[in-house]
């Protein structure tokens, strides 16, 4: 067999002069068999890792869509309440503020409000300076600025803000580009405020120049800690090359997402004076950021996707900026005189102070309507939610009355959009114009939230919450009917950075590497050339992973993966705990693995292969049953100090933590992360209103009462929410640096490990030895 050796010999020695052996031949056949061997180990070691791979992406992605749609179902709450609530009752006035955004304002009078020019900036400040208009200079500077950790002025965050504000009203809703037979234009997705993969782009690919055209697909913000910063070079690159650089919205760039996610807390944190105003504008400048690019006529470019009703003819002549928020639709087809609302954001700002205003709320949860069952708004999807708060247009409009009265005696309505007063023509008018507004609404939602599906069709994205799945045959008829041939979008963190679906007609690019945790993902752009064939390159902006093995790489994942779940798991202790008693009828504490993962799946509604986990989560079984007292024992608790809090409390707040901080940055009006007894108290009853179970007061001022250190009355936000966060009792004692150096250390690969009585290395809630 080409070997030199023959058939019927297993060996073929050859010996020196002295009679030693210096070289051994195998046989072909023993070669083959061994080679069998080690392509089969080998195999096995690839798919194991790749089922490791899979089933922590899939607590990630679960855990993560999960949290968006508790994010909608809360703001659809919220919004009910506003809807509903008395105009003069404490819960609205501590919401209402948020829904403010989706009126349509003057622009003159936002324009006073955002004045940057009354802002000095002192001799020492060493950061970079600029002078308007800017140049490419100015521009990779402040790269170069940020990339060296230093901070912008106010002052210039301000007017850059404000440039690229009113660059961004001129521009139409779906910019249509062209390679010019010579150009190759760059696509990136989503960043997610990782300021590494943006720099390592410009450092692969090039900045931003007339020679090197960019589209930047939406969801710049949120999650990671240099979403600013993010910002203001992208600004700072569109004003330079207009032509060249293009800018879609994301679901992201949207203030009520920006509650939850990250990026509102990273304004005010950074720019502590004026990140109130800073704020606003950047609210005023995602509604006006571009909706769409179509490349060549034949590609279209969008953050999310589209559904069966998606139009590009009616995209192109929404009033994007009237959409502030993407999560709900407008309440107001008119524009008022603003000045009174503009005026009371400014008398806030000059006053400084929240607790002026406190002295003004006055009133309780009795005087509100009652509340649709809770399913209602929990599980149903955006595009159904409008339904809910729909009113007739003579309520609108008395509502609105009501409301302009209550706030400032003798306020006039000035109805800019509305020809007429109120009378049979223009109600006849007014339906047509609601409906505008859903249509509208629903073409923006679905361009912005929606993801592909394999099977045909079209339907409610219920994972999400918002927009909707769609199939290839909706793909092929849009494509068709607007004479295109790929659509390329984002909004889904791949695993390599894009991924080709619906017959390689659609094509998600994710540009955000090591999204969930270092090695999780390669973040990936595309350049276009005129031939319209996606060329892509890879990345991963960590230098952590490149000396990492793929072994240590799926290890590290899975640890973090593992450690968000039992989070989860500790979270809905008591739901758990009923649902194992309902398969321990006779009361021994005792379950079967098998019932533990069905009880497991029931509560935490998350698709994912419990029976495949129970490995990773389940430490001690006896005859293959589960001791589950005994496994929820092994959840620790970082706070000592917890103990006297009711448990129902704690682990309500555990459970909607996220939930809770969102409704504290709400409450906190003057956005200075320190919220009062009062408010903190509302807090817990709204949220005990939108959970619909019963908070006593008395546990809420026992948790006033532990939370308060300092007994200055006041409670920050920041410190409030770390005081209540899970931690590895196990790694306490062992030390975290301790456990991730000896898993790195064991490269290899990995056995197959029978159960056993210690915790598996990567857990979270291990016991202690």
């Amino acid at each position: 067999m080409g070997c030199g050796v023959t058939k019927g010999s297993e060996f073929h020695k050859r010996y020196d002069k002295d009679g030693n052996i210096i070289s051994v031949r195998i046989s072909a056949a023993i070669t083959i068999r061994a080679a069998v061997l080690i392509q089969r180990w080998y195999r096995q070691y690839v798919a194991r890792m790749e089922m490791r791979r899979r089933y922590t992406w899939n607590i990630f992605q679960s855990i993560e869509y999960a949290g968006q749609q508790d994010q909608i179902k809360l703001y659809n709450f919220l919004g009910y309440l506003v809807d509903n609530f008395t105009p003069s009752s404490t819960e609205r006035n501590l919401i209402s503020h948020i829904f403010r955004e989706n009126e349509v304002c003057r622009d003159v009078e936002w324009e006073r409000y955002f004045d940057y020019r009354n802002i000095e900036v002192p001799e020492i400040y060493s950061g970079p300076r600029l002078t308007f208009p800017l140049d490419a200079e100015q521009a990779a500077d402040l790269v170069e600025a940020f990339r060296n950790k230093q901070q912008l002025h106010s002052r210039y965050v301000l007017q850059l803000l404000v440039e690229t504000w009113k660059l961004l009203r001129v521009l139409p809703n779906i910019n249509r580009i062209s390679t010019c037979h010579s150009k190759e234009i760059t696509i990136c997705g989503d960043l997610h405020g990782q300021l590494e993969d943006l720099i390592l782009i410009f450092y692969k690919n090039g900045m931003p120049s007339l020679e090197k055209p960019y589209v930047f697909n939406g969801d710049f913000v949120d999650r990671g800690k240099d979403s600013i910063e993010i910002l203001l070079i992208l600004f700072a690159f569109l004003l330079v090359y207009p032509g060249e650089v293009h800018l879609n919205r994301g679901n992201h760039e949207d203030h009520i997402i920006n509650l939850r996610y990250g990026f509102t807390k990273e304004v005010l944190g950074k720019y502590k004076m004026h990140g109130k105003r800073i704020l606003k504008l950047l609210q005023k400048i995602f509604s006006w950021l571009p909706l769409a690019t179509v490349i060549d006529q034949k590609v279209l470019i969008v953050h999310g996707g589209i559904s069966d009703t998606t139009d590009l003819a009616l995209v192109a002549r929404v009033d994007r900026h009237r959409y502030v928020s993407a999560l709900r639709p407008p309440k107001k087809r008119f524009t008022y005189s603003v000045r009174s609302s503009v005026d009371s954001e400014i008398d806030e700002d000059m006053i400084g102070s929240k607790y002026s205003i406190l002295n003004r709320r006055r009133a309780s949860l009795t005087y509100f309507r009652p509340f649709p069952s809770r399913e209602s708004f929990q599980r149903r999807s955006l595009q159904d939610f409008s339904a809910t708060v729909a009113r007739t247009m003579e309520e609108e409009m008395e509502v609105r009355r009501r409301q302009a009265a209550l706030a400032y005696p003798g306020y006039s309505l000035s109805c800019r959009h509305l020809n007429t007063s109120i009378s049979s023509e223009s109600d006849s008018n007014s339906v047509d114009t609601f409906e505008n507004i859903n249509n509208e609404w629903k073409q923006i939602l679905d361009l912005l939230w929606s993801d592909p599906m394999m099977p045909n069709g079209c339907i409610p994205n219920e994972v999400r919450g918002g927009g909707c799945y769609w199939g290839p045959n909706v793909t092929e008829e849009f494509l068709n009917k607007h004479n295109l041939q790929l659509i390329i979008r984002s909004h889904e963190c791949k695993q390599d950075g894009y991924e080709f679906c619906h017959n390689r007609k659609v094509l998600t690019i994710f540009s955000a590497s090591n999204y969930y945790e270092v090695g999780s993902n390669r973040g990936a752009f595309i350049r276009l050339g005129p031939d319209l064939v996606p060329y892509f390159i890879q990345y991963q902006a960590n230098s952590m992973t490149r000396e990492m093995s793929v072994r240590q790489s799926v290890r590290r994942t899975e640890h973090s993966a593992l450690k968000v779940l039992r989070e989860q798991l500790f979270a809905h202790k008591s739901d758990l705990l009923s649902a194992f008693q309902e398969y321990d009828k006779e009361n021994t504490g005792l379950i079967s693995l098998n019932d533990w993962g069905s009880a497991v799946g029931q509560v935490l509604h998350l698709d994912l292969p419990w029976r495949m986990l129970r490995s990773q989560l389940i430490t001690t079984t006896t005859d293959d049953m589960l001791d589950y007292n005994n496994w929820f024992r092994n959840l620790a608790i970082k706070e000592p100090s917890c103990e006297h809090i009711e448990q129902t409390l704690l682990e309500t707040l555990y459970r909607h933590r996220s939930t809770l901080e969102t409704i504290f940055r709400i409450v906190d009006t003057d956005n200075s992360g320190v919220i009062s007894f009062e408010d903190f108290c509302q807090t817990w009853k709204l949220l005990s209103v939108y959970l619909k179970m019963e908070i006593s007061e008395e546990a809420i001022n026992d948790l006033v009462v532990s939370t308060d250190t300092n007994k200055d009355g006041s409670i920050d936000i920041d410190e409030f929410m770390e005081s209540f966060r899970l931690v590895d009792r196990n790694m306490l004692e062992r030390g975290k640096s301790l456990f991730m150096r000896r898993s790195e250390d064991q490269d290899g690969p990995p056995e197959e490990q029978p159960q056993q009585t210690t915790g598996p290395e990567g857990g979270l809630l291990v016991p202690p030895q």
